[in-house]
């Protein structure tokens, strides 16, 4: 698993994970795109950052607190 930085931003695939990529992106939360925007619109994830006219990322902040809160034992490794 590739280290998170301590600051920035993450991209859907790089949340979500991307087996097509070359390598492929482990995800570091598993669900699916539409379960994620579904979470979003309901507050179980974080809310996005608009960084351009079709970019949207998310805080790596916010994206640790979302897997320190959903209890990942992992959290501590990509760190």
């Amino acid at each position: 698993m590739s280290k998170l930085p301590e600051t920035g931003f993450l991209r859907l695939k790089q949340i979500l994970g991307d087996p097509k990529a070359n390598p492929p992106i482990p995800p570091l939360i598993p669900v699916s795109k539409s379960t994620w925007w579904a979470g979003v619109k309901a507050g179980i994830y974080p809310q996005p950052v608009k960084l351009g006219k079709r970019i949207t990322a998310w805080r790596v902040e916010d994206i640790r607190a979302l897997m320190e809160r959903l209890g990942y034992a992992w959290v501590a490794d990509a760190a």
